[in-house]
């Protein structure tokens, strides 16, 4: 079965890989959990 190119499924976290969740506002393209664990570094003041 081939991927998909275009939807919600068409994109993948770059931190752990999954499909589900994904922030990509801003172009971050890494899923909420990722996002939680990282978001200092990233420099997202809010978080952390």
């Amino acid at each position: 079965m081939a991927r998909k190119k275009f939807g919600r499924g068409a994109n993948k976290c770059w931190r752990c890989g999954t499909f589900t969740g994904l922030v990509r506002k801003y172009g971050l393209m890494i899923c909420r959990k990722c996002f939680r664990e990282a978001a200092r570094e990233l420099g997202f003041e809010k978080y952390g």
